[in-house]
């Protein structure tokens, strides 16, 4: 039991560091738009101003 206990704190160390050098590539501001998808599906890097619609009645 005692080798099972080891080899799981192992992982978990491992996997920690691994999650730490994941958010500092992540929140990296060089590297965010080149890893991180979600500016593409937000319309972020599109540089054309779009009209909007006014939704509320101006009276």
């Amino acid at each position: 039991m005692k080798t099972v206990e080891r080899m799981l704190w192992k992982l978990a160390i491992i996997q920690f560091i691994f999650l730490l050098i994941a958010q500092f590539v992540i929140s990296h501001s060089s590297l965010a738009p080149y890893i991180v998808k979600v500016v593409h599906y937000e319309g972020v890097m599109k540089n054309s101003v779009l009209k909007t619609i006014e939704t509320f009645d101006q009276r």
